[in-house]
């Protein structure tokens, strides 16, 4: 069986950090300067190596999305057939962590209700006296959308590797052409 490729979007507001993630997990940089996105392409593919998961290699298909209000119309479009999200907010823009909730209503709109979901509060290496969200707003709105959560640092690296992989995970869980595989058949764990 080749390996399985799963579609991922990320979403959120403007300039909370959705280019910048991936780039860390991608390619492990981090650029300060990163340009705001104005469309929405596929980034980038990494596989991943999933020990405790039915198939031993994923490939993430990463689509990196425009958060600008004005580009906002155009996102339903990149959610057609994902089967995972990242949902990114700033921890020092309580604004953002609300709009989460938006993004995932319109998702799911979309793309199904099954969809799994990973909620990443960005920018965490921002000295705390920043923040403006409180880790009990960010996990209690994770709890409510059946989703789980990260605080991340595109800057840092900070649980970037851990919160896709995680997602890999879930996907690959979920993903019956893994779980019909006859024990001992290549890629059965």
């Amino acid at each position: 069986m080749a390996e399985p490729s799963y579609k991922v979007v990320l979403l959120g507001e403007g300039r909370v950090g959705k280019t910048s993630l991936i780039s860390r997990y991608v390619n492990e940089r981090f650029n300060e300067q990163e340009p705001s996105t104005v469309q929405a392409t596929m980034y980038s593919t990494k596989t991943v190596a999933l020990e405790d998961a039915p198939a031993a290699t994923v490939l993430l298909n990463l689509w990196d999305t425009a958060g600008q209000e004005r580009f906002h119309a155009l996102a339903p479009i990149y959610y057609r057939q994902a089967e995972g999200a990242v949902l990114v907010y700033d921890v020092t823009d309580a604004d953002t962590l609300r709009r989460v909730r938006v993004w995932v209503q319109e998702l799911r709109a979309v793309a199904g209700g099954g969809i799994c979901i990973v909620i990443c509060g960005n920018k965490a290496d921002c000295p705390a006296g920043e923040w403006d969200v409180t880790e009990a707003e960010a996990l209690a709105l994770a709890a409510e959308l059946g989703a789980e959560h990260f605080w991340t640092s595109a800057k840092s690296g900070k649980n970037v590797d851990t919160a896709f992989r995680q997602m890999a995970r879930l996907i690959a869980s979920r993903d019956r052409r893994l779980l019909l595989q006859p024990l001992g058949a290549p890629g059965a764990g």
